[in-house]
């Protein structure tokens, strides 16, 4: 978790690596920051895992996505807009290459820990990068610790770590907490622990965003 600087402002992103509007979400806010270097907000990932039920194992991706969407129509549907709004932003997703959906629990573990060291941005998007682009899986230890290790983290102590139980509990009551603030899909967005923000919004609402809060500052 990344604790505000003073004159910041708390800007707490509850997602899932595997959520593609998380995915979506994201790009559209990184745009708005990059056109906004100025920008007040202090970043923190919260975990929220699409589906908690999930076996350790994953499940095959097109069963997976058959049994949730109710066959190949249903899919082609739910996609249609996912597919547009990444050619839109250049995420190029590629689902096609996903064997499986993976649980997510290990790689919100990597985020708690890349959050202890500054570096949970670069490891969501190492992880996004990791299951949409690339279709690898995200529970498997040896990606995470290269996920981790490009972020700038130790492989070796996050090798160790995931061998072990540590911060399961962490992670799950965190998560249980979101849920029982109210808190029921990602990307949600809560700015300086008030103000609710809930799916990928664009870019431009963002931009509104920082306008409003860095005119507020300056007053």
């Amino acid at each position: 978790m990344t604790e505000p600087l003073p004159g910041q402002i708390r800007l707490d992103i509850f997602a899932d690596p595997v959520c593609p509007w998380c995915m979506i979400g994201k790009a559209e806010l990184d745009l708005a920051l990059e056109s906004r270097p100025d920008h007040p907000f202090a970043i923190s990932w919260h975990p929220f895992r699409l589906d908690p039920q999930m076996p350790q194992a994953g499940m095959d991706y097109v069963a997976y996505m058959k049994m949730k969407f109710g066959g190949e129509k249903g899919i082609l549907q739910a996609m249609k807009p996912v597919m547009e709004a990444s050619e839109r932003l250049g995420l190029w997703i590629n689902p096609s290459l996903i064997e499986r959906v993976p649980n997510t629990l290990d790689a919100h573990r990597l985020l708690h820990w890349a959050g202890l060291e500054g570096a949970q941005t670069p490891v969501m998007s190492g992880l996004m990068r990791a299951h949409w682009r690339e279709g690898r899986n995200i529970s498997n230890p040896d990606v995470l610790v290269e996920i981790g290790e490009k972020a700038g983290m130790d492989g070796r102590m996050i090798r160790r770590l995931l061998a072990t139980a540590e911060d399961r509990d962490e992670v799950a009551t965190r998560e249980i907490h979101a849920r029982q603030r109210g808190i029921n899909s990602v990307p949600t967005f809560i700015v300086a622990d008030s103000h609710v923000v809930t799916g990928a919004q664009p870019a431009s609402l963002w931009q509104n965003v920082i306008d409003e809060l860095t005119g507020l500052q300056s007053q």
